[in-house]
């Protein structure tokens, strides 16, 4: 349901720990003039004030190909895909750079990652940048991401970075999307063609009007390149995630945000994050395997939902590999939860009845202490 009314909401940034902030291009390089230092340097202290406040954060951060042409001297966006790709090469180097200087000026170590769309796709590839994320939020480190515009040209071709945002979002398993932009937010209307737009504050985010107004002739959704920010939002809900998009530019407007403050569009995600994550393992209605665990281990995911860990596992069945959704089943057969595996099936079966502490010795290395963790894991029975 669209609230056309204006009226503020209080959104759901108040409530949420982990949230990943998207900046198109426009606003990183100053409509194309070079990277604008005030404004990195804006949003780097927001961050940073946001992460000392118990908050984990990550930026998704356009503008390499704007920063790179500019330090080429190159007054004309060139068409070629391999000088595009060499552009991004160059100023990449000096967006990087940018957050590096503006976080540690405020006290907060960096990271940059660069992405493309088929890391996300491929499974082993996910869960590798998932894990790398997720140890640098535990660091205390903020990630400044890119899509790695050298080697692919999707976000080249479509500009379309804002679903990175998302696909991010749901990687790392966020509370909240914020999409900052060069306009105030959502319209059903372009308020310069036609005075009638009213401002949309909140809607459900992949609600199908949102999309029918994006689709419309001389839409301020569609022309302003709303529709890839409503399409975000509607991936992002995918995991639980809402979405705010806002005016990158309005002042504190991320401090404003966690404090409660309506600013922007609100897009809320129509089902919790844990319930999403839950309701999505537990709709799966083929699994590759299962490990068998004894009365105890049994036990503890039943009642208390506790972590699977490798010495409660008596026998593996099946052939699945790290990520992939695999029953819990008691010493009958029942099974009694589900989850996301951190090891391969040839890997659990030599961590069978074995405590934790070993798994390196026995595996050469160690990606979790947990065959299943509790957050991946939800009891069926």
């Amino acid at each position: 349901m669209i609230d056309a009314s204006g009226k503020a909401s209080s959104g759901v940034l108040p409530e949420a720990r982990r949230i990943v902030v998207k900046v198109g291009s426009s606003l990183v390089t100053n409509e194309g003039r070079g990277l604008d230092e005030q404004a990195i340097g804006e949003w780097c202290r927001q961050l940073a004030l946001l992460a000392k406040d118990g908050r984990e954060v990550i930026m998704v951060s356009s503008g390499a190909i704007a920063e790179g042409m500019k330090r080429l001297g190159w007054k004309v966006r060139p068409h070629e895909v391999n000088e595009l790709q060499a552009a991004a090469a160059v100023g990449q180097m000096g967006l990087a750079q940018m957050y590096e200087t503006k976080l540690r000026e405020n006290g907060m170590g960096s990271a940059q990652v660069l992405l493309t769309h088929a890391d996300l796709a491929d499974r082993e590839r996910y869960l590798n940048a998932r894990s790398t994320l997720i140890t640098l939020l535990r660091l205390g480190v903020v990630p400044v991401i890119n899509e790695n515009d050298t080697v692919v040209n999707d976000e080249i071709k479509f500009g379309d970075n804002d679903t990175l945002g998302a696909l991010v979002a749901n990687l790392v398993e966020a509370d909240a999307l914020v999409i900052l932009t060069d306009q105030k937010g959502l319209y059903s209307a372009d308020p310069r063609k036609d005075p009638a737009a009213t401002f949309i504050s909140e809607a459900r985010a992949g609600d199908p009007a949102l999309e029918a107004m994006a689709g419309g002739a001389g839409s301020n959704i569609g022309s302003g390149g709303m529709i890839t920010k409503i399409l975000a939002a509607k991936r992002a809900a995918g995991s639980g995630a809402s979405t705010v998009i806002a005016w990158g530019r309005e002042r504190d407007c991320l401090l404003r945000l966690v404090g409660g403050e309506a600013i922007g569009t609100l897009l809320v995600a129509p089902t919790q994050k844990s319930q999403a994550r839950k309701q999505w393992m537990a709709d799966h209605l083929q699994m590759r395997g299962a490990v068998v665990v004894d009365e105890g281990a049994a036990a503890k995911v039943r009642a208390e939902g506790k972590s699977l860990l490798p010495i409660g596992m008596m026998q593996v069945e099946g052939d699945f590999s790290r990520g992939d959704v695999i029953a819990v089943r008691d010493p009958s057969g029942v099974e009694v939860a589900r989850g996301l595996a951190n090891y391969a099936s040839a890997e659990a079966r030599l961590l069978c009845r074995k405590p934790s502490g070993d798994i390196e010795k026995l595996l050469g290395y160690v990606a979790e202490p947990e065959m299943i963790h509790r957050t991946n894991l939800v009891v069926t029975r």
